[in-house]
Formats: structure tokens, C-alpha cells, sequence
């Protein structure tokens, strides 16, 4: 059996749709359950439904061979698992946000409000630039409109909720999206299984690019 976590939500939803089209299927999963395991020895695979800041974590400790979390989890926890392919789902962007009339005073430290602590000191340490952090885990838009940062750093999908709270994208830190991941015992005592499941799920893409080609 194949153990994967998958993120409670949309982009669970849209790994689970992809998978079962591929053979993965658990009929349960469709069900109004509160049930976070579902299995299916059939098709020999067992699903967890986890928040998906904790995908990596169970993959990490070997409760889940594999699993799909976002590429901004991987670069801020940098979790010792292999990452294995992209699946493109939940594309957004890393981002610097501000004020649109922004103007960065260099002489002191640039208060930065955001929960992806790391990630702002490594992008900030490339440009040579001193910053404070202030850890924030949600509404991280208003603390430049009360003055408790200068800028943000987060992610942007569509850029409406900081138009709304009269902020622009500054810079772009990375592009985003959401990534297989395994462990790493799991892969060497697992790998045929979990190398066919990765190669089944690049097939939907091979027959859409040929269709292109041919129409």
C-alpha cells in the first residue's frame, strides 16, 4: 500500500481528482465523512487528509510515503524529503508588497511582516539588506496600513485581496505550486510504486501537449 497525505482543501481536491483518473481511486473519499483515513487495498492506496503545513511533517517521519504540499512549505521548512515533481496545481507567486506610493528608507533596518520568516531572511540576505521581522500568521495585508511593517512578504494568486487593501506586488520572490514530495526510506523500499505513480500522473499532460501538436 501506498501511504499519501494530501492537503485538506481545493488543491487536495484537485490531486485526489488527478489521481483517481489515473487509477488511485477511493470511492470514500467522496463521501460527507469526517473520516481522515480512506483506503482502497484494490488499488493500493491509503489516503490521510492532513492540514497541508503538516504534509511534509509526516512525510519527513515516514507516516506517509508521499505526499503534495506547496513549493513555499518546502522553502520554509526545508524538510528533509525528496521532491519529486511538479505538479503545476495551485500556481501563485512569493511576493514583496507594499503601499503603491512606497518609498523604502535605506537607513534603518525594513520592518517586514510575514509567517514565512525564513524565506524573507534568505530573499533579503541576497540583496543585502537588513530587515525585522515580525511574525505574523494571518490578515498580514493591514500591517503596513496601521504601520506595523513597511512591507509583506506572501503569497499572491490573484493580487485582489491587496488591491482591495491598497497594496501592490513590490518585488517577486519565486514562483509557487504545489510538489510531490517522498520520503526517503519509503522511495528505496517503495520505489516502483511510487516512480509508476509519478509517471502515471505526467501522462494527462503528454496526451494533452500531443492533442496540441496534432490539432
Amino acid at each position: 500500500m501506498l501511504n499519501i497525505a494530501l492537503p485538506k482543501g481545493r488543491l487536495g481536491d484537485k490531486v485526489y481528482d488527478r489521481l483517481s483518473r489515473i487509477g488511485y481511486t477511493c470511492e470514500e473519499l467522496y463521501k460527507d465523512s469526517r473520516k481522515l483515513i480512506f483506503e482502497n487495498p484494490a488499488c493500493g492506496v491509503r489516503y490521510f487528509l492532513v492540514k497541508p503545513s503538516d504534509v511534509a511533517i509526516y512525510v519527513f517521519h515516514g507516516a506517509a510515503d508521499i505526499g503534495i504540499v506547496g513549493k513555499d512549505i518546502l522553502e520554509e521548512e526545508h524538510p528533509d524529503v525528496y521532491e519529486l515533481y511538479d505538479l503545476g496545481f495551485g500556481a501563485c507567486r512569493m511576493c514583496v508588497a507594499g503601499p503603491k506610493d512606497f518609498v523604502e528608507d535605506r537607513t534603518r533596518p525594513l520592518r517586514v511582516a510575514t509567517k514565512f520568516e525564513h524565506t524573507a531572511k534568505q530573499y533579503y540576505l541576497t540583496q543585502n539588506r537588513n530587515i525585522e521581522v515580525i511574525k505574523l500568521n494571518g490578515s498580514i495585508e493591514i500591517a503596513p496600513l496601521l504601520g506595523l511593517s513597511d512591507v509583506i512578504v506572501d503569497i499572491v494568486e490573484t493580487g485582489t485581496t491587496l488591491r482591495e487593501n491598497g497594496l501592490d506586488v513590490l518585488e517577486v520572490i519565486a514562483p509557487i505550486s504545489a510538489r510531490l514530495i517522498a520520503n526517503k526510506a519509503a522511495y528505496r523500499f517503495k520505489y516502483d510504486e511510487i516512480r509508476l505513480l509519478q509517471e502515471r500522473l505526467k501522462e494527462p499532460e503528454k496526451e494533452i501537449k500531443s492533442t496540441e501538436e496534432h490539432s
